[in-house]
């Protein structure tokens, strides 16, 4: 005889969804550092002076580049935010060097690797005209670039990396025009290799040397610093290269000592100890004669990418201000220990220069659910398993949930065995399939509304199994590298509809054929999330941003499934503007012609080939000569579209 159901437990009322709520679950007030915020319609907003300027709704961005034909997956560059960051960079050190009442300057300079583009980079460089700030290269091709984009004669382009002659010699073209240009040396070969071309030159060098420090970051970055970095001279190498510039009659040219510890570096404590470190190494090599004038303390200022405020990964637990003043005061503090000067003080802050400036858009344009949005309507069937299923939803309680949860599953199994041996068919099978998920979904919603502490560890991952794949048009290889890569976390928001109550845990799945083209990790105070809470996707577009992908995201990806560069567009505040802002400039992304090109698949050749095969299908009488041409036109036209999916805007466009 069948128990009777227990009665049914009464929720109160869940209170009305808010855009505070929005804000607390995507922690956008933690991560945005100031620059982006929801406004009053529920729709993401820039704020690229963050208090002191215009608010720009990301969709009213997206809606303006789709009127003239640019769709997403579409970049938003805020050239503003570039401007902020290098003024709150150079300001925390100039500021920092004040109160401690430090005798040297601050010349920062900007790793290009960390976006080579060229609009970004000359954007920063005339950010940071007030401020002499200027550039570090890293290969033969940075060094072209950097050496025709620097005008300043008082900021510095600091060469580091490998070099052979050439990079050498193009770096003292720079001395020749009269630049500060540095080149510091990563292995005592490239000592001498900088001795013997700048005396073939005619060109007093100015040397670095990097010294390889005890010292090394944490995280994703950590083996980038420590004895066994991949660069540096350790201590006798150091002094080894001091005294092959001396023999060269060149001693004067030992300007520099360098050292970094490895990128998004979590934890002040790291910095403060590498930074007292190489103040030590500077103050002995000053102490045996060597005038050295300048300390470079490489990259490593974080982005608060989780807004965790934490020595996680992805997250630092300072500020821009305390990581300024705790470099400022080391470097002092050792100094006037061993009764030498100031040095002026170098970094190479790349991340936090450039990560918050852009936003990746994508839409995403459907989903893959585990559960039916209505339950299946399949016709009944006779069958066991589907008897015992329906028993186990109509008698599910608070207090089964467990005994349902074992039961649930035991079913699945067996149905699975069973199909197997021939032993069920396909009607079976899937109506099998639809109450589970049903009645898993339901087990996860009553196990929901139990006190934490009351809820059956063993249902702790049916969040995650039960979770949707949103689809968005994109790919993570291109866009996102790093996540894919090295687990890297952004974060990710819809850029609309925020004043409606998302109920869909989620994950992120893109449009290429690899199984790890996904974003299925997130951001989260403690540790990660494994789902992402979106909303349902309608008939409208639903777009989401992906948030401070400034850094590394823009060069680094490749051309898996050739998906090319997206579409892209360079926002300006202008008070002027009725709006306070104005699209500067549009980039389209790369066609499918393009991208095929760079796998030496070139259009001329790809169409003519089709055209042979045309011909020949005509002449077998398989296609009509009107149908052959139009067809012909269609591919040759498909050529000239981009890689990503195309949806049409309203306009139609």
């Amino acid at each position: 005889m069948e128990a009777s159901p227990a009665p049914a437990v009464v929720s109160p009322e869940r209170p009305a969804w808010t855009i505070d709520d929005a804000l607390a679950l995507y922690l956008i007030d933690r991560w945005g550092s100031g620059y982006f915020e929801v406004n009053a319609d529920g729709n993401m907003a820039a704020r690229p002076l963050q208090e002191s300027g215009a608010s720009i709704p990301l969709l009213e961005v997206v809606k303006e580049a789709r009127e003239e034909g640019f769709q997403t997956p579409l970049l938003i560059r805020f050239q503003d935010i570039l401007h902020h960051r290098v003024r709150a960079i150079n300001e925390a050190f100039i500021n920092a060097i004040a109160e401690n009442k430090y005798q040297g300057v601050y010349r920062g300079v900007y790793p290009i690797k960390v976006n080579q583009l060229r609009e970004v980079l000359e954007e920063i460089l005339v950010a940071g005209e007030p401020f002499h700030y200027g550039i570090e290269v890293g290969s033969k091709p940075e060094v072209f670039a950097g050496l025709s984009q620097h005008s300043d004669p008082e900021s510095l382009i600091i060469c580091n990396g490998y070099k052979d002659d050439t990079f050498i010699r193009t770096a003292l073209v720079g001395r020749k025009l009269g630049k500060r240009v540095i080149l510091v040396a990563e292995k005592l070969a490239e000592v001498a290799a900088i001795i013997r071309v700048a005396k073939e030159m005619g060109v007093e060098p100015m040397v670095g040397l990097r010294v390889r420090l005890l010292a090394k970051g944490a995280g994703k970055w950590a083996t980038s610093g420590g004895e066994h970095a991949k660069f540096g001279l350790s201590t006798a190498e150091i002094l080894d290269a001091g005294q092959m510039l001396r023999d060269a009659g060149m001693a004067s040219a030992f300007k520099l000592l360098h050292f970094h510890i490895g990128s998004q570096v979590p934890d002040i404590l790291i910095m403060k100890r590498a930074v007292r470190e190489a103040a030590r190494y500077y103050a002995k090599l000053r102490q045996m004669g060597h005038e050295v004038e300048y300390i470079d303390v490489g990259g490593g200022l974080a982005v608060d990418y989780d807004g965790s405020a934490s020595t996680f990964h992805s997250s630092m637990n300072y500020t821009v201000p305390e990581y300024a003043d705790n470099i400022v005061y080391n470097i002092m503090d050792i100094c006037d220990e061993e009764k030498v000067a100031h040095p002026t003080i170098v970094s190479e802050s790349g991340r936090a220069v450039v990560a918050h400036h852009s936003v990746l858009v994508v839409e995403a344009f459907g989903s893959i659910e585990k559960t039916p949005s209505e339950p299946a309507q399949s016709s009944p069937v006779d069958h066991k398993l589907i008897r015992d299923l329906l028993y186990i939803q109509r008698h599910l309680t608070d207090r089964n949930l467990m005994e349902s949860w074992h039961d649930l599953t035991d079913i699945k199994e067996s149905s699975q065995k069973m199909f197997e041996l021939g032993l069920l068919d396909l009607t079976v099978k899937a109506r099998v399939e639809s109450l589970y998920w049903e009645i898993a979904e339901a087990i996860q919603n009553h196990a929901k509304g139990l006190d934490p502490e009351e809820r059956p560890d063993e249902l702790g991952d049916l969040d995650n199994q039960l979770a949707d794949q949103h689809i968005c048009n994109f790919s993570v290889f291109q866009s996102l590298l790093d996540h894919w890569a090295l687990g890297q976390l952004f974060p990710i928001v819809p850029i609309h509809r925020l004043n409606e109550e998302p109920t869909l845990e989620t994950t992120l799945v893109d449009i290429t054929c690899d199984s790890d083209g996904k974003v299925s990790k997130f951001i989260d105070l403690s540790d990660t999330r494994d789902t992402l809470r979106l909303h349902e996707v309608s008939a409208s577009p639903y777009y989401l941003g992906i948030f401070l992908t400034g850094a590394y995201q823009d060069i680094m990806g490749d051309l898996h499934n050739l998906f090319g560069r997206v579409n892209e567009v360079h926002v300006f505040l202008d008070e002027d503007d009725e709006r306070g802002y104005y699209i500067e400039e549009t980039l389209p992304g790369n066609t499918v012609a393009e991208v095929l090109a760079m796998t030496q698949y070139f259009p001329n050749n790809l169409a003519q080939k089709m055209k042979t095969q045309i011909d020949q299908a005509i002449k077998a009488d398989r296609l009509r000569p009107q149908e052959g041409m139009r067809l012909l036109a269609d591919y040759e036209r498909g050529l000239k579209e981009q890689t990503y999916l195309s949806f049409k805007a309203p306009n139609g466009k």
